[in-house]
């Protein structure tokens, strides 16, 4: 990228792309073809949250185009050719050629400045249902099961509710639609099990600190720290993206502002009852949070002494078993009437469990 090139956003760059070099070829060579064009899926950008150093990977003007399945079977090869040969070499200052995937670098893709010749372009074309199955790993013609919700990955859900949407001739958004988020029931069994983490481990912090272990204190505050992030995504109906951008996502919460200096301080706390006294803090405001969702019975949002030991513990299991007994889905009392083991983001921060959609029908036997 040239230093000079003013930084463009990468979904407004690719509204422009699309609008201004994809969309006239399209009208030009295959008038009235139904399509939809979107950026949706992995990228910082459909987040909102690429900067100038995005544009070191697989960045650049791009959209993804999809059609029917008949249009996809007979025209999509003769649609990636006549891009390649009338699409303009730059938009929005930027190259819309890119350089062929890199074998050693995971298929990294760079912008590649070329003033002649075919453009080696990013407008990838999809079907909607062959994309959702590629990407999510979800037949979109099944009826979505809570076994289904429960293998999503959050950050997934996120990049395919987030994003933009420049075009929609055949549906795209009406299957955006139904993984806007998660269905009822299935969202109380969620924040059940985010609460059952942090009672399951919220005594262990002070226990480990009171042997003199204050790196294994530290590491068990932190876990209760994006536990309790985590569950302050589901109480404001948020997908939580993936590590990179999930302090950042945190802080665009209502409740993040708030939040946000109280954990830090339980995470830069050099004992153990520094870091309780900021962890209490938490527990306390997050329990308060739950009470102004109306899901439950309120129940008392106060720290108490953990069986009389000299630690204090919101008593997490209290919220998770209110929450349970208010679910009334018979497919999704059965998987809670097991351990509250949550979704696959709650037992697993493996990348490679979390992006290989081959993985998700092994869990759904999890629930089934």
């Amino acid at each position: 990228m040239n230093s000079n090139t003013h930084f463009i956003p990468g979904l407004e760059l690719g509204k422009r792309f699309y609008q201004e070099a994809v969309r006239p070829i399209l009208d030009a060579e295959y008038p009235g073809l139904p399509h939809s064009a979107a950026l949706i899926g992995p990228g910082s950008e459909t987040l909102g949250y690429d900067t100038p150093m995005s544009a070191d990977h697989h960045w650049g003007p791009r959209v993804l185009l999809f059609l029917t399945p008949e249009d996809y079977d007979r025209q999509r090869a003769a649609i990636h050719e006549t891009l390649r040969h009338r699409l303009p070499h730059r938009c929005g200052g930027y190259p819309t050629n890119f350089s062929a995937p890199n074998p050693d670098d995971n298929g990294v893709q760079l912008l590649q400045a070329t003033d002649d010749g075919p453009v080696n372009h990013r407008v990838e074309v999809f079907t909607v249902a062959g994309f959702w199955l590629d990407y999510l790993g979800f037949d979109i013609a099944r009826d979505l099961e809570p076994a289904d919700w429960l293998t999503f990955p959050e950050q997934k859900l996120r990049t395919l509710t987030a994003g933009a949407v420049y075009h929609d001739g055949i549906g795209l958004q009406a299957v955006r639609g139904r993984f806007a988020y998660y269905q009822r029931e299935v969202w109380l069994y969620l924040l059940a099990a985010g609460w059952t983490r942090i009672g399951q481990e919220e005594h262990l912090m002070g226990r480990a600190g009171f042997v003199g272990d204050e790196i294994g204190s530290a590491l068990i505050g932190s876990r209760l720290v994006r536990d309790l992030m985590r569950l302050c995504f589901l109480m404001e109906r948020q997908y939580a993206p993936y590590p990179k951008w999930f302090g950042t996502a945190f802080m665009q919460l209502a409740c993040g502002p708030e939040l946000a200096p109280i954990l830090r301080r339980a995470q830069l706390a050099e004992t153990w009852q520094e870091r309780e006294q900021h962890l209490c803090v938490a527990y306390e405001r997050v329990a308060a949070l739950h009470n102004r969702l109306g899901l439950t019975e309120p129940l008392a949002p106060t720290v108490r002494p953990f069986w009389g030991r000299p630690f204090r513990v919101i008593s997490g299991e209290r919220f998770a078993e209110a929450l349970r007994a208010s679910i009334s889905d018979p497919a999704v009392q059965r998987i809670a009437g097991r351990s509250l083991i949550g979704g696959v983001d709650l037992f697993s921060d493996s990348t490679d469990l979390l992006s290989d959609p081959g993985w998700r029908e092994a869990l759904r036997g999890l629930y089934t």
